[in-house]
């Protein structure tokens, strides 16, 4: 199975709205996505299980003190993802690589465990995910070449499919110690940007359903599951990027069910499917209105 084609068809009538209003306004996506960074390293380090709230990665970010103790660790963390993130705005018109990856990944360990960064698992380095035992160290750059070859080389699958699947088989082939799950979503946007699109969040309130896609694949080779996943994370960051460029008034969902005279679970839930332009800031359900 693939992405539904009624959510491809969405997926490519927003790209072309996308594309049309962004002309001349690449000064105003960066300021999104630089607003944006704080959300995304904060959901990504959570679904790690950092302690970090949302606002103690802001402040982190912007070298504000924080008020409670936070951990050494933490904090480069945190400054370390976002400096990745930041990265590959200009960097991923480079086909995604071995080289690529490693370096992504020493920017992401260092100062953190200088013994790891930017070197994939060597003899004796074995670990595991739960009850998953990820491939024996000796077989990681084969099986990352294999899948860097299968994902380049592949013409006809739907893109958004083929990024779902180099994602399930990064993290299944788990190359690194440390930083897999933050290294794949970052890979993630790196591909998305190569093909144009802006980069999405995955969130750590779905991390049940996202880790849900992984024991999918590795016990059936199904990727129905990351394949929704990610394209409707792509449909809610064009949304939102569309109500900006549109200069559209952004307000929130719960006061647009109410001028719309409906209940707000039945906006909150169609926002959740991508069925209206919703998107979220800061963990809120907005809308852009005219």
């Amino acid at each position: 199975m693939s992405t539904a084609l009624s959510l491809q068809k969405r997926i490519e009538k927003l790209k072309a709205e996308y594309d049309r209003l962004k002309i001349g306004k690449d000064s105003l996506l960066k300021i999104i996505d630089e607003a944006e960074v704080p959300e995304s390293v904060y959901n990504s380090n959570a679904i790690e299980n950092s302690t970090l709230t949302l606002k103690e990665t802001e402040k982190i970010l912007l070298e504000m003190e924080v008020s409670r103790n936070v951990s050494l660790r933490e904090v480069f963390e945190a400054k370390n993802l976002a400096r990745v993130m930041e990265y590959i705005w200009s960097k991923s018109s480079e086909e995604l690589s071995r080289e690529t990856i490693l370096l992504l990944h020493q920017m992401l360990i260092g100062n953190i465990d200088e013994n790891i960064a930017g070197k994939f698992r060597t003899k004796g380095e074995y670990v595991r995910v739960g009850t998953f035992i990820a491939p024996a160290p000796e077989h990681v750059e084969r099986l990352l070449e294999e899948a860097l070859i299968e994902y380049s080389s592949d013409q006809t699958t739907y893109f958004v499919d083929k990024i779902a699947k180099f994602h399930l088989q990064f993290e299944t082939i788990h190359p690194f110690n440390d930083g897999n799950g933050r290294i794949g979503r970052v890979i993630i946007n790196y591909q998305m940007y190569r093909l144009g699109f802006p980069g999405i969040i995955i969130r750590d309130k779905e991390k049940s359903i996202y880790y849900q896609s992984f024991k999918e694949y590795r016990d059936d080779k199904l990727t129905e599951i990351m394949d929704k996943i990610i394209a409707l994370a792509l449909l809610e960051s064009l949304h939102k990027r569309i109500a900006y460029l549109k200069g559209n008034k952004i307000i929130e969902a719960t006061e647009f069910a109410t001028k719309q005279g409906k209940p707000a679970p039945v906006i909150l839930n169609a926002a959740k499917r991508q069925t209206i332009p919703a998107f979220r800031e800061k963990g809120v359900w907005k809308i852009g209105i005219k």
